[in-house]
């Protein structure tokens, strides 16, 4: 069995005092031949589009080498088609899976965005110029004053998952707390972004093997637990890979955070600092959403 097919026990989290509240750390990703999956999303009645730019990409979906030049960046390698014969497959019922990477051979990464504190509407305009696809993973508390942000990068195409209501450490909750955790987030979403997330993601990767997160996640909706490979810092990734180096099918982890907390730099610097590590590598990125056979 292969390092992209074999699921392994996450174990104890060491959480790290880091630029991030969500743990930007290493995770104990675990990893599965894993039995959920596409959601494009589309905005709510009456979301207004995003505003159009002079670097939006042309008819035919492609970015413009203004657009990456308009923030600073060397052009991405566009992702390939989405397989046909989807690697991870999910089920409707059962055990959930724990993944921190695709089996792929596509030289591509998955880039996903936790929590939602920093709502920068310079970051709205950047993903509407440069249609880089991302996954959401949003909690209800960090969010619920301001829901409306997320619908413009839902509407191109980027989907919302789960990530409890207010962000605990998943192994150190009773029963009731953890489901409540999970399902409460998942209703929120639901109602908020007109589709239930199919994934979900633990707080600091914590408790993501424990029989009690599966039971609270099968119970409540989402059909997966996902990790990740790699973390954003300011102005570089941390590694799991002892070469620290980028592998094909890897899930990025970063998160909505703004100057406080990332040394006075902007959310649309760490981004394009990610996009230019991703870049250097020679690494595309893809829509995670592509790679997941919905059960």
């Amino acid at each position: 069995m292969n390092r992209r097919t074999k699921m392994y026990a996450v174990g104890a989290l060491a959480l790290l005092a880091t630029t991030t509240a969500c743990g930007s750390g290493s995770s104990s990703a675990a990893k599965t031949s894993v039995p959920p999956a596409t959601q494009p999303g589309s905005a709510a009645p009456g979301t207004p589009a995003p505003a159009q730019s002079s670097a939006a990409p042309s008819a035919d979906g492609a970015v413009s080498a203004a657009a990456w030049k308009k923030w600073g960046l060397q052009p991405l390698a566009p992702a390939p088609a989405a397989p046909a014969d989807k690697p991870i497959k999910l089920t409707k019922t059962g055990q959930v899976p724990v993944f921190s990477d695709v089996p792929t051979k596509d030289k591509v990464v998955f880039v996903t965005l936790d929590d939602g504190a920093e709502k920068d509407p310079k970051f709205v305009e950047m993903m509407n110029d440069l249609k880089v696809p991302i996954t959401m993973f949003l909690t209800k508390d960090i969010i619920k004053n301001d829901y409306g942000y997320f619908k413009p990068l839902q509407a191109l195409g980027n989907r919302i998952q789960n990530h409890t209501v207010d962000h605990p450490q998943m192994s150190k909750v009773s029963a009731a707390k953890s489901k409540s955790e999970v399902c409460d987030d998942q209703t929120a979403l639901t109602q908020q972004y007109g589709t239930p997330p199919l994934l979900f993601r633990p707080p600091y990767g914590d408790g993501a093997n424990t029989t009690q997160l599966n039971t609270s996640v099968q119970e409540c909706g989402p059909r997966a637990i996902v990790l990740w490979r790699e973390s954003m810092q300011i102005h570089d990734m941390q590694y799991q890979a002892a070469d620290k180096k980028l592998k094909p099918g890897d899930i990025i982890l970063a998160h909505f955070r703004g100057p406080k907390d990332l040394k006075g730099e902007t959310m649309t610097e760490m981004f394009g600092e990610l996009l230019a590590r991703i870049q250097e590598q020679g690494f595309s990125v893809a829509r995670l959403d592509d790679y997941i056979q919905a059960p």
